[in-house]
C-alpha cells in the first residue's frame, strides 16, 4: 500500500473518510490539526488564543479570527498587520 489508499488521521477528521484515504499523505499532514489530526504539524493547530502582542492589540485583524486562526497563519502576517514579535 502507498502513501495514499489510507488515512494518516489520529484523531477524528472533519474530512470525509473516502477523502483521507486517497490524499497524498503530505496533503494531509498540511491540513490544520483542527480539522484533520495527523501530528505532523502541531503549528496549523488553533488553540484559541491569539498570538499578537497585546493580547491581539497590535493585530487589524478581528480577535475572533485571531483566536481561530492557525498560530503558523498569524506568524506568517506581516508584523505590520499583525504584529506577534517575530522578524
Amino acid at each position: 500500500m502507498s502513501n495514499m489508499d489510507k488515512s494518516h488521521a489520529i484523531g477524528e477528521s472533519k474530512v470525509p473518510g473516502k477523502v483521507q484515504e486517497k490524499a497524498p499523505k503530505g496533503l494531509e499532514e498540511n491540513l490544520p490539526e483542527s480539522i484533520h489530526p495527523t501530528g505532523a504539524n502541531p503549528t496549523t493547530s488553533s488553540n484559541n488564543k491569539t498570538h499578537a502582542k497585546g493580547g491581539g492589540d497590535e493585530s487589524i485583524l478581528p480577535k475572533k479570527v485571531q483566536e481561530k486562526v492557525p498560530e503558523s497563519v498569524e506568524r506568517a502576517v506581516p508584523n505590520a498587520l499583525h504584529d506577534t514579535g517575530d522578524k
